[in-house]
């Protein structure tokens, strides 16, 4: 005899699907960003030196690229440039803000622990444990100096892809057990991928 239907689990409900061009812009975006294994991702980043339209215009691309990857923080690393530069927004309102040679002037003793995802490892979710309060010092894309306090998510979001800057990833910044259970789903995923 059949089981009878049941209720689904939370954790068993399907998230909702994309609309279709905005899944296409997503994986034509996600495309473009380095990879898990790549080893620009696991290299120190050099100062940016030139402010000129060149930079201007990657700052613009790479805003570009976070909108349409759906993600929050951009690193130039994980556009295979080697140069201290990000992106982020907080809120699809907020304006992008661009750090050109952050610097962390100061981190707060208080600590969390939150769920971390990332553009260059899809598909994985891992606890990393950060500072709640950060401050940054850089240059924005034109080279005048700015100055971020920022909390919460926003902190987060730019300790994440200062990470980036300096070759770290949050497979580097979890326990050991997710680290491995990550590589393993990773691995899982890449095989799922090739047979399909």
């Amino acid at each position: 005899m059949p089981e009878a239907p049941q209720e689904p689990h939370e954790e068993e409900i399907e998230e909702p699907q994309l609309d279709p061009e905005l899944e296409m812009r997503r994986a034509a975006a996600l495309s473009l960003v380095r990879r898990f294994g790549d080893p620009i991702l696991k290299s120190r980043a050099t100062e940016v030196d030139r402010f000129d339209d060149g930079l201007r215009a990657q700052v613009a691309r790479m805003a570009g690229l976070m909108a349409d990857a759906l993600g929050v923080g951009l690193a130039a690393p994980q556009v295979g440039l080697a140069q201290r530069l990000l992106v982020y927004r907080v809120g699809p309102e907020a304006p992008v803000i661009a750090l050109v040679n952050p610097q962390v002037e100061w981190t707060s003793s208080e600590r969390e622990t939150m769920e971390e995802g990332c553009l260059s490892i899809p598909t994985v979710h891992v606890d990393v444990e950060r500072p709640v309060h950060v401050r940054v010092r850089a240059r924005d894309e034109i080279g005048e100096g700015r100055l971020v306090e920022a909390s919460g998510l926003e902190a987060r979001v730019i300790q994440h892809e200062l990470d980036h800057l300096d070759g770290v990833l949050i497979l580097d910044r979890t326990s050991r057990d997710q680290r491995k259970e990550a590589v393993r789903a990773m691995r899982e995923a890449e095989r799922a991928q090739e047979a399909a």
